[in-house]
């Protein structure tokens, strides 16, 4: 499924976006807040897409690679997973490259995808989760409509010390 705003193209991620998306998973500033510690290689990104392959195949998971053109390089990514089409529910994520912060893209791609999820998938309910202290992610979540929910204590576990994260939602407006 391709989306695409006054700026932006969101395209299905494939494994040749791995060098473009390495950029931001290959940088420690950028995943300080993240689950898991910077990347190594392009190949550590490639094998996380073939990772997710069932997840894409089944519609599980819709995971998009944001770019300033059609065709261009990476400069992030959004996604929907944990897609849950019984309850209309799904997780909203995204991460993009740190020469690309402060000018508006992830809201915009994210706004994108929220419009997505409401208006074609008929979702309900989307949730966020981010590490405490991102402040930036809690701020775009905000931004977008969603509301803090609570916090999971120690919920992951980052270079051996466990993290809390914030719990952001947001139903779909009834019409």
């Amino acid at each position: 499924m391709l989306l695409s705003t006054s700026r932006l193209f969101l395209r299905p991620v494939s494994l040749s976006d791995a060098p473009a998306l390495f950029a931001a998973r290959g940088d420690p500033v950028v995943m300080r807040y993240w689950d898991w510690p910077q990347m190594e290689s392009i190949g550590d990104v490639e094998k996380i897409i073939r990772a997710h392959a069932d997840e894409l195949a089944n519609g599980r998971t819709l995971w998009w690679a944001v770019a300033e053109s059609p065709n261009g390089p990476a400069i992030g990514e959004c996604d929907l997973s944990e897609i849950d089409r019984h309850h209309r529910r799904a997780e909203v994520g995204f991460l993009f490259s740190r020469a690309y912060w402060g000018r508006g893209y992830a809201a915009e791609a994210m706004s994108a995808v929220v419009e997505h999820a409401f208006e074609t998938l008929i979702l309900e309910r989307l949730w966020a989760r981010c590490h405490a202290g991102n402040t930036s992610s809690a701020r775009l979540l905000e931004q977008l409509g969603f509301e803090h929910e609570g916090s999971l204590r120690g919920h992951v576990v980052r270079d051996g010390k466990r993290r809390d994260c914030l719990i952001y939602g947001r139903l779909r407006k009834a019409s």
